[in-house]
Parts: structure tokens; sequence; C-alpha cells
């Protein structure tokens, strides 16, 4: 060709001859045109070499703006070979980060294979829950690629699709659109501009072209046309642009020998220093290119897959980076358009007040009440979906087994798409948090400790009594009244304790002693209870007496009333615990946790010393301290009398203290975190529901969904009362109550006998006066006669 006269080389298409074709025109000083990607340009500078496909890093770079946009954290690539790694290098270097979970890294890595049957492949990526996949490969590939994926449930509207091949747009994605996957691919060509609509007409025109193809007129399309021949358009472009500015200078082909050392096209130079200076608007957009001939400015138009087919949502550009077309309003309304009228299967777990059964004679949803199906009846009203109730299998909140590598409980039902949404006390943890999606809390709350109240036993009522034993009463009232009879016989036998009843008689011989048997009882009381009597002994030998009951009456009140304070400060020093420092001290109290749940795995991966001396202690002691559920938890408290605390969430804890009024919470939070509703990883209806969430927080709907499942409907009341310390000084009634009925049980006595004196008095004297018994009345009256 070149012996016969050219003025420049358009392509090859097959890159394995392009080195060739590229070091030939370098030597000829030939313009060289290329139309695809090329890995020699990352390697090699030739300088009569232009190539209108975009430049490989700039390209990857693109990508990787659209992956971080659409928030992915993770993903899959799907690759053909080994030049699909050479283009992907820059997309998985952005993402090649720290692990994000034990089991899940940024992204995963899987060659194609070569076919047809990519089913094997598709299983496997399939098994590891990842719904979004990046598909590299040629597009003749593409179809039967998503074809078989659909056959093994890895299209459905919880995965995402990017295709990184510029020519998707050509390809019929008809029978993909109901799956309701998402499918994202990347183009050079925007069919709604202008200049791909113009340049498409003067290609099918045939007054304006005379390109035929098997005698036939072309019959271009932008849905139809690649993006290589685009490109081949555009190169055409430019380099008429460039020859047509060659003004004055008369561009002339003329044969050049290749094997004729020192012979090169003299206009070579020129026509590719234009063409690397000039910028045209093409159907692919705009070409600009840099000092090396590579593309250093293009458009990507970035495309999805809708009901009403292909449709453009944005563009890239190097200096703008990604722009939309449609507003944040507009993507939301679609959300709450796709939303609107579905059906979404809940799984959930029972346990009270988030979930549990009426009976027997209910159906459907009907059979469940409780705080989760309000909370999902409210939301189903503000975004207009339906749902399905159904129970987990397992009964478990959702736990990774490292041994497996496999999820139980809610989360397991998530992952395999048996469920859209998981509703109860599930704890958002980072775990949790790796493989699925939630949104945002409508709860929050923290780990605490279940206790049950101090129980306060009611003393005796002759409580007073127990300071001192029954033998040692027994002592005492034998001393009371040995006492007494020895001052008795003392003061009797003493002759000076015998004086004269009238001291203004001085010759009297009538004596008496005022130390009677009744006296000598009174003296010893008055002197044992510190109450004192008018009546002094006045001989050395009573009084002797009298200073030793003095001695002993002061040692027993002294130890009694001693003994009492202690006795009442023992009554109330129970073993008890403030907080959880206090239960991490003691031995005697057991403490346990939930298997699988939150509360576990806090303990277990604790970093804090007391934690961690904690779970020790849990994991070693027998029988063991670990539930199945938090009902044989609240159930262990109840019944362990104050041997037994169970750590257990704040707001669980609010609903059983308000059930069961024996059971308190004690110490304040050991954590902070919060319930949300977990969905399947990428799906595309968190932003809705956690919008309406934040709704309800904002109104107070989900404080009154909470007073009303906590306090209206737990079917017991009770008195509000913080945690009080056992140290209180007062005492009760029932302490003191035997000291009243002494008291009571003394006045009636002293009545009684008091109307007996009278009585009796009255009797003497009717008998002396010889006066009839009923003119008692008027003694009466005497006696309360002022």
């Amino acid at each position: 060709m070149a012996d016969e006269g050219i003025g420049g080389v358009f392509g090859p298409d097959w890159s394995a001859t392009g080195g060739v074709v590229r070091s030939i025109c370098d030597s000829l000083h030939l313009p060289h045109l290329e139309m695809h990607w090329a890995p020699s340009h990352l390697h090699d500078y030739h300088p009569f070499t232009i190539n209108l496909y975009p430049e490989p890093k700039l390209l990857a770079k693109a990508l990787v703006a659209v992956i971080e946009d659409m928030d992915w954290t993770s993903f899959t690539l799907i690759y053909e070979n080994t030049d699909s790694l050479v283009r992907m290098q820059e997309l998985l270097k952005a993402h090649d980060s720290q692990l994000i979970s034990e089991d899940r890294v940024p992204f995963t890595v899987w060659q194609l294979g070569e076919g047809p049957d990519y089913r094997p492949l598709l299983k496997e990526i399939q098994m590891t829950s990842e719904t979004r996949i990046v598909l590299d490969c040629s597009v003749d590939k593409i179809l039967a690629v998503l074809h078989q994926a659909k056959q093994v449930k890895l299209m459905g509207e919880y995965h995402s699709y990017i295709l990184t091949s510029l020519d998707a747009h050509t390809l019929d994605l008809g029978e993909l659109k109901s799956g309701g996957t998402n499918i994202t691919m990347l183009s050079l060509i925007d069919r709604n501009k202008y200049t791909v609509q113009s340049a498409i007409y003067d290609l099918n025109n045939p007054a304006r072209s005379s390109i035929e193809l098997d005698n036939k007129k072309l019959n271009l399309s932008a849905t139809t046309i690649k993006t290589g021949s685009a490109l081949i358009y555009d190169a055409v472009q430019l380099y008429s642009k460039a020859v047509s500015e060659m003004v004055g200078d008369s561009v002339r082909v003329a044969p050049l020998p290749c094997h004729t050392p020192g012979y090169y096209w003299k206009h070579g130079y020129s026509i590719v220093s234009r063409m690397k200076r000039s910028t045209i608007e093409g159907m692919t957009g705009k070409v600009e290119l840099d000092e090396k001939g590579r593309r250093s400015f293009f458009t990507i138009v970035i495309t999805e897959l809708s009901e009403n087919g292909q449709r453009k949502i944005g563009s890239w550009d190097p200096l703008s980076g990604i722009t939309y077309t449609r507003t944040k309003s507009q993507m939301d309304r679609e959300i709450y358009q796709s939303i609107s009228n579905k059906t979404f299967i809940v799984t959930s777990r029972l346990g009270k007040p988030y979930l549990w059964t009426k009976g027997d004679n209910y159906s459907g949803n009907d059979r469940f009440e409780g705080y989760s199906i309000d909370l999902i009846d409210e939301i189903s009203k503000d975004l207009g979906f339906k749902y399905k109730f159904v129970l987990v299998s397992d009964g478990q909140y959702g736990t990774y087994n490292k041994k497996t590598k496999q999820w139980n409980g809610l989360i397991r039902e998530l992952r395999e798409r048996r469920a859209d949404l998981a509703i109860c006390d599930l704890t958002i943890t980072y775990d949790r948090r790796s493989a699925v999606d939630f949104t945002m809390p409508f709860m929050t709350l923290g780990i605490s400790i279940l206790y049950s109240k101090p129980v306060k036993t009611s003393p005796g009522l002759f409580s007073f009594l127990s300071p001192l034993s029954l033998d040692v009463w027994m002592y005492m009232a034998t001393a009371f009244l040995g006492v007494s009879l020895v001052l008795y016989i003392g003061c009797r036998i003493s002759p000076y304790e015998w004086e004269n009843p009238h001291p203004c008689n001085l010759d009297s011989d009538h004596l008496e002693c005022v130390f009677s048997l009744h006296n000598c009882l009174w003296f010893s009381i008055g002197s044992l209870t510190g109450a004192g009597c008018d009546l002094l002994p006045k001989t050395i030998s009573t009084r002797l007496l009298a200073g030793v009951w003095w001695f002993f009456a002061l040692i027993m009140v002294s130890s009694y009333t001693a003994n009492l304070a202690a006795f009442l400060t023992m009554e109330r020093m129970e073993d008890t615990i403030e907080n959880v420092e206090d239960l991490a001290k003691q031995n005697k109290i057991k403490y346990g946790v939930l298997l699988g749940g939150s509360s576990l795995d806090f303990f277990r991966d604790s970093n804090v010393s007391t934690y961690q001396k904690m779970w020790s202690v849990m994991e070693s002691t027998r029988p063991t301290v670990f539930v199945k559920n938090n009902d044989e938890g609240v159930e262990r408290v109840l019944k362990g009398k104050r041997a037994y605390a169970f750590f257990m969430e704040s707001t669980s804890i609010e609903y059983q203290v308000e059930k069961h009024c024996e059971l308190t919470q004690v110490g304040g939070l050991l954590d902070s975190k919060g319930y949300g509703i977990a969905m399947p990883f990428n799906s595309p209806y968190r932003t809705a529901i956690s919008g309406s969430v934040l709704k309800m927080q904002e109104s107070g709907k989900l404080h009154e969904l909470k007073n009303k499942w906590w306090k209206e409907k737990s079917g017991k009341t009770c008195e509000s009362s913080k945690h009080v310390p056992l140290a209180t000084n007062e005492l009760g009634m029932s302490n003191v109550g035997g000291v009243f009925l002494v008291l009571i049980i003394g006045c009636t006595l002293a009545f009684l006998v008091a109307i007996l004196e009278f009585l009796w008095q009255v009797r003497k004297v009717a008998v002396q006066e010889k006066v009839k018994h009923r003119n008692f009345s008027k003694k009466l009256k005497q006696a309360y006669t002022l």
C-alpha cells in the first residue's frame, strides 16, 4: 500500500498486528489512527499514532467513580481474559483496602471461562450472597451470561450489574426488564445528542452518503451502532479537519518504498500535529487528545435498564466527574413508585413485646400482635406497600459461624432472599452490618442488668425482743424478782429502814417500813428502765444492793440498745449489687446472657478487662448461665432468689420491669446501640424505609408505640421506683408494733385493775358502814368530783 501512496492508516482492530503497523507508520511518517483499547499505549510511545479510544486510566477512573457514587462497599468482578484484568487494574487498586469482615472483602475476582455454560461459576458467586457484580467481557457474551445468571437466581431486585463493554447499549435487554435487576451500562454514544443523530442521518441518507453494504443502504441507529464504528467516523472527521486546515499546502500522497531507507511522507508530521491540537464534536462526544496522541477528554454516558428500556441517568467526564440528569427528588419518587403496591415478606421471631401470637383462631398477619407488626403497619401505610409476616424457622437473631462460614436466623433468611425485611429486637452490630443492610435505628438502647428487687422480710410483732435471747430475758426476769425479794427482806431486817410515820410525835412507838413488797418491785422496775422512783434506801446494805442493781441495769439496757441497732442493720444487710463492677467482684450471684445474641458478642469480643473477666466466668460456670431466649433468662432471675442476674437490652428490661414488679434494672448502660429493620444487601428500599422511620420519630409515633406495648399493653402496672439503697434508717410499724402492743395491753390491764380496786373498795366500805352496794354510784361521783 505504501508503495502505491497512502495518506494515513486507520486501524487495524486486531491488536496483535498493531505494533507492526505503528512501527511502519513511525518510519514512514504516516498518520496512524487507532480506535480500540491498546495495552501497548500503557508502555510505548509512537509519535505518529493517535488513539481515539478513551485513555485506559481515565476510563477506569470513570468506572471507579460510578461504583463509588453508587455506594458499593464490595463487589464481584467477572472478567473474560488477561486484557480484562489489565483494563480493570485501576479499579482493583482503588478498592484494594482492608477487610470489611473476616469473610467479606471489598471485591472478589472470577474468570468467566470459555463457556458457553457459565452456570457453575455463577452458582459459586450466588453462594457468596454478593449482589453487586461488575461484568467485563465482550459484548457478544453479555446476554448469555445474564440469562444464565437469571437461571441460577443471580438476578433479582436486590442485584446490581455494571456492564463495562462500551457496546452494551446495542443489546436487546427487554427480557430482563421484569426482574427488577439494576443494570447499569457505560457508553460513549449519547443517542439524544444532535451530532449523533446528524451523523446517523448522513450515513443512512443515500443523497448524502455513498456507503453501501452488499448493494444495500445502511440502516444505522443510535441503539445499533457500535462504539468501534462511531470511533472510525470520528477518526475520519478528525483527519479530514486536520487536512482541511493545511491551507496553502498542497497535500499529496506519494509512493513510499518501505525497503528504501530515508523515504517518508513530508505532510505526515504536520497532519498528526494538527490532529493532536484539534478538537471535534463527534459521535462519541468531544474528542480531545494530549501531546502523546491519547484521548484525554471524553464523556461517558451512564445508562440504566428501566421498564421503558435503556435510559440515560447521567454522564462522566475527567473535568466534571459524574453529572446526573435526574434530581434527588426524581430518584426518590421513582423508588416510592416501585415500592408502592409491592408485597414484602417480613421475617421475625416471637418475643414480647415485639411479636407474639394471638391464638389458633386467626390466620395471616392477624395471627400476630406486638410492637413489630404495628411498626411495619405504620411504615406500610406511609409507603403504600403490603406485607406478610413469616416466623424464622430456628428462632435465632443471626450469628455467624466461623467454621461453616454461614449465618443462621434472621440474617440467613435475608441473605438467601427468602425474606425482604427482618424486624424484631434485632441489634445493629458490625458483623451483621457487613452481611445485610439496616435502616436507621427505630430504638436506641444498651446492655444493662436485670435483677430481682430486694425482698424486705416483715419482722415479727415482738421483734423488739430479738436483740436478747429468750434465756437472757428469763434470767433478767428472775433477777428482777430476786433483787426485789432481797431488797424487801433486807429492808425488813434492817432497823434503819423503819421510821416514825408521824415525825411530829416523837414519843410514838409506831414504826413503818416504806419498802413493802409492792414498793420493792416498783423500785426495781423503775431502776431497770431508768425512770427511777421517789423511794430510796437508807442503810448501807440496801444501798449496796441498789447500786449493784443499777449497775446491772446500766449494762443490760446499754447492751440491749446497741444490739437492737445492730440487729436492725443486719436485717437490711443483704447480698446486693449496684453496678456491673459490683457484680464482677463477687462470686455468690451468677450472671449470664442470651446465646446467639449481641450481648454475648459484646462480652466475648470486649477489650475491657472487667468484661473479659466476666466472660471467662460465664464460660466456666456450671451449670451453664447462658439461656436460649430472653424469657428463660427472666424466669431464672425470678426463680433465682437474687442468686442470678441477666444481661439484657435496656428496652427489654423496661418491659419486664413493667410486667414483673419484683424485677429492677441495676446500674447504667454498658454500651450504646440500636434496633433496626434489616434487609438484603444492596436493597433499593432502604432509603425509603429509613425516611419513614425518621418521620415517625419526629412525629412522636415511635414513642407512642413504645408506650402502648411497654405500659398500656403490658398487663400489669408497677409503681415507678428507682433502685433505692438498702441502708435506710427508717423503722416501720412492723419493727415497733410489738412495743405498741405491750403499751396497749399494759394500759388495758391497768384500767381493769383500777376497776377491780374500786369495786373492792366499794365492797369494803359497804361491809364496814353497812351500806347497800347500789349506792356505789355516790362513791364513783365522789371520785370524779374536783
